[in-house]
């Protein structure tokens, strides 16, 4: 018998959920879509609210979403009593990273992990990316501004993985049968270093972009405005872990979508104007 339940794609404004959606609709499969701040037609849902999730989960056969630590035994619970059937989850490749065992970060994915899978009758697919090339997205004020980049570790080497890239996988996790690459750990097809990522981006902007290297005590502060002190520091043991050379590059994107991965030239390129000056910007 055919499951004509809609999937449900929660965070459907964020970088990857609103690219699920936007293939899953050109799919034809039926959808429903969810954020905090919902668009019209979207539920309002709100993952540390579990009582907002209940409308939003009714009548799902399977969701994407992303479930931090401390919510995700309540999120799963909710998932398991609306009868929802598969959960894809976004978690992050350092799950299955030898190296990053014991990084605050690391563990948290794993907590949100086994939260799902403890559920009966829930199919868990985590969807494990190791580095998110819209990381450096966090690079594009300091780029605009026009002065130097600051960078721990700028020689240290990993391999971005697009966002679309990401998405697909989720796609595909979501419209057929998930298979183990699926939540392998995905990359993108090279290692390159922060300062190879920072010069792809210059040519794509057509802007030089000095760097700065940070001392450790330098990063911490400067990583510690936008995050808390203990994230930082999970932050920093990630960039010292990469540039002892443990962060690989996989093939696990073409074992699980049968195609190459994109590179990170054709990310930069994809997201130019948002490391230009506004004059520099296309109008709309």
């Amino acid at each position: 018998m055919v499951d004509h339940r809609p999937t449900l794609i929660m965070g459907a404004r964020g970088n990857i959920g609103r690219l699920v959606l936007e293939q899953l609709l050109a799919d034809g499969v039926p959808v429903r879509a969810s954020a905090r701040r919902p668009e019209p037609g979207w539920f309002a849902a709100d993952l540390t609210d579990p009582a907002s999730l209940r409308p939003a989960f009714d009548g799902m056969a399977q969701v994407f979403l992303y479930a931090t630590h401390e919510g995700a035994p309540a999120v799963a619970e909710a998932v398991r009593a609306a009868g929802v059937e598969r959960v894809v989850l976004m978690s992050s490749g350092s799950v299955l990273h030898p190296t990053s065992a014991g990084n605050p970060i690391t563990e948290r994915h794993r907590e949100a992990e086994a939260a799902f899978a403890a559920q009966p009758g829930v199919e868990l697919v985590p969807i494990r990316p190791l580095v998110l090339a819209t990381n450096a997205l966090g690079w594009a004020h300091p780029i605009r501004e026009g002065g130097g980049l600051p960078l721990y570790r700028p020689d240290a080497l990993t391999a971005p993985i697009h966002e679309r890239d990401v998405a697909a996988v989720v796609s595909a996790a979501l419209t057929g049968t998930p298979t183990p690459a699926m939540s392998g750990m995905l990359t993108g097809p090279a290692r390159l270093t922060q300062r190879e990522q920072v010069a792809a981006i210059g040519r794509a902007a057509a802007r030089r972009i000095p760097v700065i290297e940070l001392s450790r005590d330098a990063a911490l502060e400067h990583f510690s405005r936008f995050m808390p002190g203990e994230e930082a520091e999970a932050v920093l043991r990630f960039l010292d872990d990469a540039a002892a050379g443990n962060s690989p590059a996989t093939s696990t994107v073409e074992e699980a979508l049968r195609r190459p991965a994109t590179g990170f030239d054709q990310w930069a390129a994809d997201h130019a104007p948002e490391f230009q000056d506004d004059q520099a910007m296309p109008t709309t």
